[in-house]
């Protein structure tokens, strides 16, 4: 039985239709006086608390179901975006349709002939192999010799002492040098000038104790935008390659750094050191990943490509490892009979090292012996009769050319052949002094070398006519 209006107290009103109440007070009382007090006696103590919160709230009205809803209606719905409403598989579908045109649209720029659909086609299978570690291109073949009369040699004033180390962008866009002097220049592969230099000398001293200050190893990021230094010194320094700005430096090795490398598509760096370990960083999170344990010398080279794995030389241990990371495995193969100075991988299967006893040894990952041995790679030196001490090594990636150099004179270039089970040489290029650090540009074209008059890690001996400079070696190709 329902009424219009229910009296259930003089002080208090409910309308049925609104299903709301309010206070009614005194006719003629003043808010907040006296009748209200009086009004509030003539309830029961758990009302008049109640009544007692609500005072500021008088004469207000709360509205019924009916008018909510009609007030929703009149409210604009909500939108929702276009990512809470597709599915992940249409997603996946929508991103991969975008990465196909923007890889159509740059195939039509770079054929001006032919079928750019074809182009990219063929993109794509590479990309795919090369993310599964099986892309092959046997590229050897194609290069006739040196345009000898456009080898350049780059020399800055603040890298007056043998050049150590270079480290080249993913791009080809800048070349990173570093030497036995206290700095870090940076170059530009388009015209070979420098465009910065970052100062080493801001370190001072270390546990109480002098660092010589040098270039020791680079490596920078696949995207750029991490380029990380070691000094000589326990830490890693890292920087900005575009502004040469310092980002931090990265501690936890117990001795100096040796080795760095960047691996491919990451912000992930490994690390090794004259403390035995390999360390797995972040440079996101600027901080360490984890610390592994094997070699029983100091790290001498490390290398990694897109895989979850590095790959180090352990010097005077003799061994090569590859390090799982994620399985928390490692894989140990033995085949110099000195120390291994440097270690590459050619593709995620196979790789090649280098050493003190004169030889190059190409290397499968499926097995613990040497698939090729190239003895006497770069000759005997006429002093003492003992094999020249092949001191750095380039892999063009997932080629079949990879290049060594030592302190006989010549660079030299090679050609694996029969699945990496024979090397052939292919062609030698005069430099005097010692060979410390090759690489080549992402083209191929190019071959980079770091000269000196004095061997990377030592100054066992001494050669006095080298230069202490870059070498900028261009390829005849066939077209």
């Amino acid at each position: 039985m329902f009424c219009s209006e229910i009296t259930t107290n003089p002080g208090i009103v409910l309308n049925s239709d609104k299903m709301s109440f309010f206070i009614r007070g005194k006719a003629g009382g003043k808010p907040g006086g006296k009748p209200k007090d009086k009004v509030k006696k003539n309830f029961p103590p758990a009302e008049q608390k109640f009544l007692g919160k609500r005072k500021k709230f008088e004469d207000e009205e709360v509205e019924s179901d009916e008018e909510i809803l009609s007030n929703d209606e009149d409210l604009p719905a909500a939108e929702s975006s276009e990512d809470e409403l597709e599915t992940p598989q249409e997603k996946r579908l929508r991103l991969a349709k975008k990465y196909l045109e923007e890889i159509e649209k740059e195939e039509q720029k770079r054929a001006e002939e032919g079928n750019s659909a074809a182009n990219v086609d063929k993109r794509l299978t590479n990309e795919y192999l090369d993310s599964v570690g099986k892309l092959r291109r046997f590229v050897a073949g194609s290069y006739l010799g040196v345009e000898e009369d456009r080898i350049q040699m780059l020399k800055h004033k603040s890298q007056k002492a043998p050049v150590t180390c270079l480290c080249l962008s993913r791009d080809g866009k800048w070349l990173f040098s570093g030497s036995k002097s206290p700095a870090i220049v940076k170059w530009s592969v388009e015209d070979w000038r420098p465009m910065g230099v970052i100062s080493l000398l801001d370190r001072g001293q270390e546990n109480g104790k002098k660092v010589k200050v040098q270039g020791v190893c680079l490596t920078i990021t696949s995207d750029g935008k991490f380029l990380a230094v070691a000094d000589g010194s326990a830490g890693i320094r890292v920087y900005c390659p575009e502004s040469l700005g310092s980002l931090g430096v990265l501690r936890a090795h117990r001795k100096p750094v040796t080795a760095l490398v960047a691996r491919k598509d990451t912000h992930e760096i490994y690390s090794g050191s004259s403390d035995k370990t390999v360390i797995v960083w972040s440079l996101d999170e600027m901080a360490k990943i984890e610390v592994m344990f094997g070699h029983q010398a100091t790290v001498t080279d490390l290398d990694a490509l897109t895989r979850d794995r590095a790959i180090s030389s352990g010097g005077n241990d003799c061994s090569i490892r590859i390090w799982k990371v994620s399985e928390e495995s490692q894989l140990v193969y033995n085949g110099h009979s000195g120390n291994i100075d440097s270690v590459r991988l050619i593709n995620e299967e196979n790789f090649l090292s280098c050493g003190d006893d004169g030889s190059l040894c190409v290397w499968s990952t499926m097995k613990k012996k040497p698939l090729c041995v190239q003895a006497l790679a770069h000759g005997k030196s006429p002093e003492n009769n003992e094999a020249n001490w092949i001191s750095a090594i380039a892999t063009y990636t997932n080629t079949d050319l990879v290049a060594s150099g030592s302190c006989d004179g010549f660079i030299r270039v090679w050609k694996l052949e029969s699945h990496f089970r024979k090397c052939v040489k292919i062609m030698e290029i005069p430099v005097p002094g010692f060979v410390n650090a090759l690489t080549f540009t992402p083209d191929g074209n190019h071959l980079i070398a770091a000269l000196g008059q004095e061997h990377r890690l030592g100054r066992w001996w001494r050669i006095a006519q080298a230069k202490n400079c870059i070498a900028v070696i261009p390829f005849r190709r066939k077209t």
